[in-house]
């Protein structure tokens, strides 16, 4: 990408692609980070990838061109698919010995050298959008695992279930590695976090998670299987002799020179024998989208401050909650980030250690070793820390140590799995934490969801118009949070420590200026970044810790004041609207006799 960005922040400004606030926002990240500004826009959402990189042929002084790209037959033909696939580039005309070439990144001169090398011509750059490259690249140069499939040895099909020679053979023959790193390339270029490898008795299925959601990438004859799964256990250093018990492994590849630049890729592996052979999933992890602060993660300006003053107090245990994939590792590195790395001590205690935090001592806790979290976490305990990350609090040995640790003037974060923020307490509590180190320990829990966001490049209309886009999925492309901050004040730790029921607590918390996590949402679809759908697919239901009515038993919302189903009243109000808790006889806000509940 451009290698001034401040240029480029100004001159998207001056196009009206993007706001001088978000020009500002992604500078002061890229100060911190070192990334380029067009990745920080793109992954913020702040501009179109069509717009972009159109700015960028601009400042390069580069023809740009629209998609859908147009090539000459005769050009392509003198590229090959994989040079193509490897520096993202589509070939466009031939005239006078010099080759048009749309490419994602028109710096890259390792990729002109090759192009010149390679087919003897001049090489004219062009900018174009990499979605636009994409789908031009496997519109002319046919389906991309057609000829490596057709180069699988037929071999394959005769290897037997325990012939470890010939499956270490297999492994490295050149079509296998080959067909292996188109399907890891596939699954980078749709900024997948997994590829799963899954045999079937017709079919290797591989599929895809994109945006939290599966989706099929390709279907490989079934004698690929053994091949392909011992293929990816040598690169992550697995035993592919072993395959009646599950394995976990990592490896890491260069990421290249072109467009996204960068140092490398990592992968972790694991499998797990099933019925029809082994399954490999591999988890893609990229240093690159470790949050650069909590401003990336698009809270509501009211809970980003509330997430800051908590961070800022320098004591106490942060909680992310919610379920798995629900983006808490994020929030976490976010509030880190944001931490003063240079003048505290910053350990991490983490399960595994997936993305490198510069400044702070990362910890790979090992059960089987004998360094569980809690052993792990006294032993941190002994090193004079300022900060402590424990990667989830899953026992009740760790919660203790972790509020305990919080009351001796420690800050501590951690995830936890709950449906929503107050939830988080009553799962400390049903741990067997005790009550008072829960009160006294406890800062704040963030509950959260991630929704899919609209695509910038068509609006959406992939959704619903059924258009072919080739910039995201069905009319969605990223995630953005919807949270709900709980901060723990002074009459929350009250009602902790006398033991009081979720509804109870819930009810405090909304008191306080908390939100539901549906609520939230609702702001992100008001802001037009998702639609209606999406949203109930995360977030519907989850309006906070209920109870049933005791007239009909239906179940109703934790601050609700009555049954939405039979209109029973579950509050006693005094006149002036105080809510009158048991054993009140008297109104504390005007002394008026409390009247009795309402009857069904």
């Amino acid at each position: 990408m451009a290698s001034r960005p401040q240029v480029l922040g100004d001159m998207l400004v001056r196009s009206r692609l993007l706001s001088a606030s978000d020009r500002d926002e992604a500078l002061e990240e890229q100060r911190a980070s070192g990334e380029r500004l067009g990745i920080i826009l793109l992954r913020r959402g702040s501009v179109s990838e069509e717009g972009l990189f159109r700015t960028l042929a601009q400042q390069l002084g580069l023809p740009f061109h629209r998609a859908p790209l147009r090539p000459d037959p005769s050009a392509v033909a003198r590229v090959r698919p994989d040079v193509a696939r490897r520096y993202r580039l589509i070939p466009l005309a031939e005239k006078a010995r010099t080759l048009s070439v749309a490419m994602a990144d028109p710096l890259d001169l390792t990729a002109v050298d090759d192009l010149r090398f390679e087919t003897g011509l001049r090489v004219d750059p062009a900018g174009a959008a990499p979605s636009a490259i994409g789908a031009a690249i496997d519109r002319h140069y046919g389906d991309r695992f057609a000829a490596l499939l057709g180069a699988l040895p037929p071999e394959l099909t005769e290897l037997e279930q325990d012939d470890d020679a010939g499956l270490q053979r297999a492994a490295r023959a050149r079509p296998v590695v080959a067909l292996v790193d188109q399907l890891l390339e596939e699954a980078l270029a749709l900024q997948a976090s997994d590829l799963h490898l899954e045999p079937g008795p017709t079919a290797l299925r591989a599929r895809v998670r994109v945006d939290g959601l599966l989706r099929t990438l390709a279907s490989l004859p079934p004698a690929s299987h053994r091949a392909v799964v011992s293929r990816i256990k040598v690169m992550a250093s697995m035993d592919i002799s072993v395959r009646r018990r599950p394995q976990d492994g990592s490896f890491a590849i260069p990421r290249g020179s072109g467009a996204e630049g960068g140092p490398v890729r990592k992968f972790r592996v694991s499998t797990l024998p099933g019925q029809g052979g082994e399954k490999a999933v591999v988890r893609i992890l990229d240093p690159e989208q470790v949050p650069r602060g909590l401003s990336t993660l698009g809270m509501a300006p009211r809970d980003l401050e509330s997430l800051r003053d908590l961070v800022a107090r320098g004591q106490g245990v942060i909680l992310a909650a919610g379920p798995t994939g629900s983006g808490k590792s994020s929030t976490l590195f976010g509030a880190l980030a944001e931490v003063d790395l240079e003048g505290l001590n910053v350990v991490t205690l983490e399960d595994p250690v997936e993305y490198r935090l510069p400044g702070a001592t990362q910890v790979q806790v090992d059960e089987r070793a004998g360094l569980g979290f809690p052993a792990a976490l006294r032993a941190v305990l002994r090193q004079d820390p300022d900060v402590i990350m424990i990667g989830e609090i899953r026992d009740p040995e760790t919660a203790a140590i972790a509020l305990s640790a919080a009351i001796t003037g420690h800050l501590v974060f951690s995830t936890i799995h709950t449906v929503d923020a107050p939830g988080a307490v009553v799962r400390l509590l049903q741990m067997g934490a005790p009550r008072h180190l829960v009160a006294a320990g406890l800062a704040g829990v963030v509950g959260q969801r991630l929704v899919r966001t609209l695509c910038r490049t068509c609006g959406g209309r992939g959704m619903v118009d059924r258009i072919d886009c080739a910039a995201c999925h069905a009319g969605y492309r990223g995630r953005t949070g919807v949270f709900q901050v709980l901060g723990i004040t002074t009459e929350i730790r009250g009602l902790i420590a006398e033991g009081s029921s979720a509804e109870a607590l819930a009810r405090a918390a909304s008191a306080s200026g908390m939100r539901t996590l549906a609520e939230d949402g609702r702001r992100v679809l008001a802001e037009g970044r998702t639609t209606p759908t999406e949203l109930a697919r995360v977030v519907l239901g989850v309006t906070g810790t209920g109870r049933p009515c005791p007239a009909c038993g239906a179940p109703t919302p934790a601050r609700a004041s009555g049954c939405p189903a039979c209109g029973r009243s579950l509050e006693r109000r005094c006149h002036c609207g105080t809510e009158i808790l048991p054993p009140w006889r008297y109104c504390p806000t005007c002394l008026r006799p409390a009247s009795p509940p309402a009857s069904a």
